[in-house]
């Protein structure tokens, strides 16, 4: 399947642009009126003109047919291909008319040119945009259906740039030694002497008008309309007229490139545009990529963070039932028990993955009626172990006859079991005083509020306000996802966590969380039994 390419040649305008034409189209008739009352007067000659001229020309169609030709390649559309060729042909022809021109580089000009050759160069160059044009109109219709091969563009291109040398140099031959064939257009080297020769100009610019505005559908169509309307003003005054070293002569010749500058300008324009919006297309996907990297990296550490606390107990127990086991007398009661912490380490490990995986993927696992208090003292039964090792007393002062609420067990389990792990770890500096855990809960209103308190050396009022972000760590070794992990799943249950410390005697960290409804919780606990 082709993609859809995104080109001057195939966006259609919009509406600035087409006010922007518009207004450009409604102003370009002022200067060709305006010049009327005073075209006629006599200026002096400056040889260097036409050479100065025709070289902007030259360098304005040849940037312009290379633009085109560069489209061309990436679209391999016949239409641009032709439209390429008008304005290479333009940039071809405006070399022999300025070397032929008399005075610019000889007093009869060069290539053997006479009386006639230059104004019919400049004829047949006034004749090659509009047949473009057409060419171009008529090719569009094949474009998606018969665009040319992509392995024959090189060839495509190179025979098209030798055709049309070829036509000029045809042409220049014509208006050199075939001269006798073609009427005179020059009386003397300054008036005119054919007055029909601008109405083949003025036809075919109008054909060609007519046939882009019946068939216009992208915003290069829009400036070529624009840019045809000069031609044939040009054509129709200029070319009709003009004596030399006139006013008219002169400023025909400025028109005609200012005319072939508005398609530049805009080929040059929508590149820069198209330029700007790959580079900003591009630095989206990378940043993209790059949050999406961060996304992985901030999974697979919300994993290690999990899964490591339960691994470490699951560790610290099957140690202990070995210890139980190995002795001269074996512990069996003692084993046993370490070994049910094992299953229920595995059973820690299974809901944290669980968990985890609901809370990246978004969505809500099935909640149930829970009672805080149990979760309290289920997760300190399993982190018993690791409490002892670290030298911890727990006081869990929890209000009987608390409400249920409706939450997702396994993910709230983990927000006290990281509670406690963080409140382990900042005692384990403390040396002057009791390590001491304080988990109460109480009940607010229509919210249970679950507090966990620790004796360890607090947190620096000043970080309060971002611990909660992720990967923002008071410690040393840390990824900064725990506590980030813990407000997500707090928020997702339409409650609050918030800290409080004052950065010397320990930290507090409360959870309030909503109260099921008595009739859901009801309901929910007869589904239960």
């Amino acid at each position: 399947m082709e993609e859809q390419l995104i080109f001057p040649a195939t966006l259609p305008p919009d509406d600035k642009q087409k006010r922007l034409a518009l207004i450009v189209a409604l102003l370009l008739p002022i200067p060709f009126i305006a010049i009327i009352p005073i075209g006629q007067i006599q200026l002096p000659r400056i040889d260097s003109y036409i050479p100065v001229v025709d070289t902007v020309m030259l360098i304005n169609d040849s940037i312009a047919a290379t633009l085109l030709f560069a489209q061309f390649s990436i679209m391999r559309s016949p239409s641009l291909l032709a439209l390429a060729a008008g304005f290479l042909f333009t940039a071809f022809l405006v070399v022999p008319h300025a070397l032929t021109f008399p005075g610019a580089f000889a007093p009869n000009g060069l290539l053997g040119a006479g009386l006639q050759t230059t104004p019919w160069l400049n004829e047949f160059w006034f004749l090659g945009l509009p047949f473009a044009v057409i060419a171009y109109v008529l090719l569009k219709r094949i474009d998606g259906a018969k665009p040319i091969p992509r392995r024959a563009v090189p060839f495509s291109i190179f025979t098209t740039v030798m055709a049309v040398f070829v036509a000029a140099c045809a042409l220049l031959w014509l208006t050199t030694e075939g001269i006798e064939f073609l009427p005179a257009i020059m009386a003397d080297p300054v008036h005119p002497q054919l007055a029909w020769h601008f109405l083949p100009l003025v036809a075919i610019s109008m054909i060609a008008m007519a046939l882009l505005w019946l068939r216009r559908q992208s915003s290069l169509d829009l400036w070529l309309l624009v840019v045809l309307e000069a031609w044939m003003l040009n054509a129709l005054l200029f070319n009709r007229l003009v004596i030399r070293w006139s006013v008219f002569w002169y400023c025909g010749r400025v028109f005609a490139a200012l005319a072939t500058s508005v398609i530049l300008l805009f080929l040059l324009c929508e590149t820069t545009v198209i330029y700007w919006r790959l580079a900003r297309s591009y630095m989206m996907l990378e940043r993209e990529r790059d949050n999406k990297l961060m996304d992985f990296e901030a999974i697979t550490a919300a994993i290690s963070h999990e899964i490591k606390q339960p691994l470490t107990a699951i560790g610290a127990n099957g140690s202990a039932a070995l210890e139980f086991l190995g002795k001269v007398q074996p512990d069996l009661e003692g084993a046993r028990e370490a070994l049910n912490d094992v299953v229920d380490g595995t059973h820690r490990i299974s809901e944290a993955l669980d968990g985890i995986r609901s809370l990246f993927q978004k969505v809500d696992q099935e909640r149930q009626p829970i009672d805080v208090n149990e979760i309290v003292l289920d997760v300190i039964r399993s982190l018993r172990s690791e409490l002892k090792e670290h030298g911890v007393t727990t006081r869990p002062e929890l209000t009987s006859g608390m409400p249920l609420i409706e939450g997702n067990r396994s993910q709230l389990q983990q927000v006290v079991i990281n509670l406690i792990h963080n409140a382990v770890q900042a005692m384990d500096i403390t040396t002057d005083r009791s390590r001491v855990l304080r988990l109460t809960t109480e009940r607010r209103d229509h919210a249970i509020s679950l507090a966990v308190q620790d004796s360890g050396p607090g947190i620096d009022p000043q970080q309060l306000g971002s611990i909660f972000d992720a990967f923002v760590t008071t410690k040393t070794q840390g990824m900064g996802l725990g506590l980030a992990i813990c407000r997500v799943i707090i928020e997702r249950h339409g409650g609050q966590i918030s800290a409080s410390s004052d950065g010397r005697n320990g930290a507090l960290f409360r959870l309030v969380l909503p109260i099921e409804s008595t009739d859901r919780a009801t309901a929910h606990g007869e589904l239960s039994h």
